[in-house]
């Protein structure tokens, strides 16, 4: 009976210990675990990198490849597969931008040609307006007698006259040859027909008003008689 109380004692100051611990002793069993898990889960991870290269070691004498060329091949493979796919969007994007740049082409052709056709316009136009002030020079200058060719307020006029047809010719306005010339109905207009015997039928024997041509445009038909 004396060692049966004992053993009862001797297990209720164990039981009483066990009550007594403090959380740092949970703490320290707690970590201890965690410990103990982390370096299971280490085994297991250096157990499968063992068991891959024992199995890629293993396939290499039927490959002719180690894992770690392996490994390598299938890293290169990857670069290759990002390689490919950024030349394509180069290549879309270089398209892209030759497109733009044919369309910036046009896009500028096609503005001179217009800023062109508007400044042909508007020359011509000015120069209609500046033709009859010729014709009223050559009109003048043809009734003044010969004795006076010679006074200075002609000579003046004579001058002036020579100036605009010089600034008209340099800006490409040149007068169209009429008499003498076979009857072109591009570039004349026949007002009237007359017997000559100087020239053959459809020559022009006469110019009536002097017409004028732009760059190779006519500006104004020469209006002439033609021989019958």
């Amino acid at each position: 009976m004396a060692e049966q109380e004992k053993e009862k004692l001797k297990e209720g100051s164990e039981e009483i210990k066990a009550s007594q611990e403090g959380p740092e002793d949970c703490a320290d069993s707690a970590a201890q675990e965690t410990a103990e898990d982390e370096r299971d889960c280490a085994e297991k991870e250096n157990e499968e990198d063992a068991r891959e290269e024992e199995t890629a070691s293993s396939g290499s004498s039927e490959s002719g490849m180690t894992w770690a060329e392996k490994k390598a091949a299938k890293k290169q493979a990857k670069m290759d597969k990002k390689a490919d796919s950024y030349k394509e969007k180069i290549d879309q994007l270089e398209d892209r931008v030759k497109r733009q740049m044919a369309e910036f082409e046009n896009f500028r052709k096609r503005t001179d040609r217009e800023k062109q056709a508007m400044f042909e316009t508007g020359a011509k136009s000015v120069i209609e307006k500046i033709l009859p002030v010729v014709d009223n020079f050559e009109r003048g200058l043809a009734s003044v007698s010969q004795e006076k060719l010679e006074d200075p307020f002609v000579d003046g006029m004579n001058r002036v006259y020579k100036q605009l047809l010089k600034e008209l010719d340099g800006l490409g306005v040149k007068p169209i040859e009429a008499v003498g010339c076979e009857f072109d109905p591009n570039l004349h207009n026949a007002v009237m027909q007359v017997e000559s015997e100087e020239y053959d039928s459809g020559v022009i024997a006469q110019e009536l008003q002097k017409g004028y041509t732009y760059r190779d445009t006519v500006v104004r038909h020469s209006m002439v008689a033609v021989v019958e």
